[in-house]
């Protein structure tokens, strides 16, 4: 690395709390890649490991954002040399060993080093044009709705169900139409009145706004489950009190360890989650159950994305910002980041400074002159 920069800023999980740390900056090994990140997000499940919900290890979390190489390892790709504008796919399809801010140290900080496998194995992925950084926080959750609504799309529904008011819900029913059709009908399930208000000062066409049940809907129905864990097996009981032979569910939000539902017996929840993961198989896998009262339903789900899926939320952020941009709520600095990160580790509440959080960015400094390691 040029000059004299050894250590950077990191937001720091410490005893429940987030601490703003000086931490050592290490030089990239051959094989690896040292990253900055303008702006990056937390997103829900960030929050769950704030919480203590889970039980991932990484001192620094975070992995939504737009990067930008800052020194690179011996043999590294020219594709990815210092300079270059890249998103981190978080989750190797194949090496449990990396999960980008989960088991790995995350991008919330000011430089975050890239192991040698997440590099060989493709998950460093050059953008093909700039994104707005703070847009950047979003290419993550909106490729994994582009994942979802890709899923959903093999039931050709004619309406769309979005449980859960958060970063995804939002996004899903901002992109519902793109990835569903012009005909789609929306609807938005919020589980919070003030969930509900603030979507209603940001009305979106052809999108319903409900608190609670959905009325039985004609035609093929997708449901799309952007609930965190906690809430997801309560989600999923609402929505099969739709009823109807046609529907696809999709358990976006994930499950607790042993998830089961007495409307769906003998159904292993998180296996069918799991079945799809960083965009494989090819077709995807889905799930024909019956329900207890005897209706038929697919049920499908998956983790991570595909380098696709990254590419094309990223296209899709550059080409309607103005569709997106209100999803990005607060934008503050590292030292304010780590005020409100604790606070959100110790109470349910979304509210910060005044106003309904959806998604926070946290901005961090720009980056000096970038190198290549020769060794």
């Amino acid at each position: 690395m040029s000059g004299p920069e050894t250590s950077h800023l990191a937001l720091v999980r410490e005893a429940g709390r987030v601490r703003l740390r000086a931490r050592p900056t290490q030089r990239p090994a051959p094989g690896e890649l040292l990253v900055t990140t303008p702006t990056a997000g937390l997103c829900g499940t960030d929050v769950q490991m704030l919480r203590g919900l889970r039980d991932d290890p990484a001192p620094v979390i975070g992995h939504e954002g737009v990067c930008r190489v800052v020194a690179a390892g011996a043999g590294v790709p020219d594709a990815l040399a210092p300079g270059t504008s890249v998103v981190i796919n978080p989750t190797h399809g194949s090496d449990p060993s990396f999960l980008l801010g989960h088991n790995v140290d995350g991008l919330l900080q000011e430089r975050t080093l890239i192991p040698a496998t997440a590099v060989r194995d493709g998950l460093v992925v050059p953008l093909e044009r700039e994104l707005d950084p703070v847009l950047g926080a979003l290419a993550e959750p909106l490729a994994a709705v582009g994942y979802a609504l890709g899923l959903l799309a093999t039931a050709a529904p004619r309406t769309l169900v979005v449980y859960g008011d958060g970063t995804i819900g939002q996004l899903a029913v901002r992109a519902a139409r793109r990835g569903l059709g012009d005909d789609i009908r929306v609807v938005l399930v919020h589980h919070t009145r003030e969930g509900l208000e603030w979507s209603a000062q940001r009305p979106l066409p052809g999108v319903e706004l409900t608190l609670g049940e959905v009325s039985r809907a004609e035609g093929p129905v997708a449901v799309l489950l952007a609930t965190p864990r906690t809430g997801t097996l309560q989600a999923l009981e609402a929505a099969l009190r739709i009823g109807g032979e046609d529907l696809t569910v999709d358990l976006f939000g994930g499950l607790p360890p042993g998830a089961s539902s007495t409307l769906l017996p003998g159904v292993d929840l998180a296996a069918v989650r799991a079945a799809n993961c960083a965009g494989q198989p090819v077709p995807a896998v889905f799930t024909t159950v019956r329900t207890a009262e005897g209706h038929r339903v697919r049920l499908t789900g998956h983790r991570g994305v595909a380098n696709s899926h990254l590419l094309r939320a990223a296209a899709e952020l550059s080409d309607s910002p103005a569709l997106y941009r209100d999803v990005v709520t607060h934008v503050v600095g590292p030292l304010e980041a780590a005020a409100i990160m604790s606070r959100l580790a110790t109470g349910p509440g979304r509210t910060v400074d005044g106003a309904r959080l959806i998604k926070l960015a946290v901005r961090f400094a720009q980056a000096p002159p970038h190198s290549r390691e020769s060794a």
